[in-house]
């Protein structure tokens, strides 16, 4: 049975002899959340805040009293946050979504060590570096602790890491080879946390972070093709384009087995964008921009009114 909503109890109500005390009982029941819900979600909320102003207010200070402190101040003040977080993840008693939540900081601090260390000594290392080196100190961190919060930092640095190489080292990398290695570099980290749980003992991932991860891979994958569209085609976009086509197809067959709209509707949209692009590239004069206005507004109706279609059959 589909669960009943507040607009379903609300259309029952006027249609029927149902008792306003009897309609406030059973929101209060089966829709509104209740005392442990709420006080639950209060307590995630304000410790998420607390761990991300203290993190903000360590940043900001090096940032304003950098010029009057000393070099060891600098480091010894930064590594002694370190340490300090590590001594209260062994002694003190607290649930391991807090201890988690902590590591997440020293994750950020960590990168903020590296970044003191590379002002104070002058290393002359490029930007790529510094976040390469911030990636592998926190990846044991992500794996042990298997936590998705960790896991959407380290993920952050990696993609970063991979533009600022082939930026500042990888001169002879073009768009769609760059496009091509984050699209691969995240489609394997989303297959991975879906697959995973189900043949091992892994945890299995919180909804909202493998629909991170799935956008992140369809906004990669709808941008490089895009892109790639206007320039010259060569090897690196033609495995942009099948790696794309594949992933789409598979990403709609896992939407439609697992009754998820939200890949349904993240990876028809991409693909307008990429139809779009390519008509585009056909053409630019206005009658080709009228018919490209006319095929998004059919597209995304259609678009639509599949969605709803599917909604309605699947909670019926």
């Amino acid at each position: 049975m589909p669960k009943i909503n507040r607009e379903d109890i609300l259309l029952i109500a006027q249609n029927s002899n149902w008792s306003k005390a009897g309609v406030a009982k059973f929101l209060e029941e089966h829709v509104h959340s209740d005392k442990p819900s709420l006080r639950k979600f209060l307590s995630l909320l304000l410790l998420g805040l607390g761990i991300s102003f203290s993190t903000a207010g360590i940043v900001f200070f090096f940032a304003y009293n950098w010029a009057h402190l000393h070099r060891f101040a600098k480091l010894g003040l930064i590594e002694g946050l370190v340490v300090l977080v590590f001594l209260c993840l062994f002694l003190i008693k607290a649930s391991p979504l807090v201890k988690k939540t902590m590591l997440v900081g020293a994750s950020v601090l960590a990168g903020v060590l590296w970044a003191v260390f590379g002002q104070v000594y002058q290393t002359g290392a490029n930007a790529y570096d510094f976040f390469l080196v911030w990636t592998l100190s926190v990846a044991i961190w992500s794996f042990v602790s298997n936590f998705s919060p960790q896991w959407v930092v380290f993920m952050v640095l990696t993609n970063i890491t991979l533009i600022l190489y082939a930026e500042q080292v990888a001169h002879d990398w073009d768009g769609a080879l760059l496009s091509l290695l984050l699209f691969a570099v995240n489609s394997l980290f989303l297959l991975a946390f879906l697959i995973l749980p189900k043949f091992t003992q892994i945890k299995t991932c919180p909804t909202w972070f493998t629909s991170l991860l799935a956008l992140a891979v369809v906004t990669i994958g709808t941008v490089g093709v895009s892109g790639g569209i206007f320039d010259k085609a060569n090897a690196p976009f033609v495995f942009l384009l099948l790696s794309t086509i594949i992933a789409f197809g598979v990403g709609i067959g896992y939407g439609l087995r697992t009754k998820s709209l939200f890949y349904l509707s993240i990876i028809p949209f991409g693909l307008i964008i990429i139809c779009c692009a390519f008509l585009l590239n056909i053409s630019e004069d206005a009658g080709m921009l009228f018919a490209i206005g006319v095929f998004i507004i059919a597209s995304i109706t259609l678009l639509i009114k599949t969605l709803l279609g599917l909604q309605k059959k699947w909670n019926t």
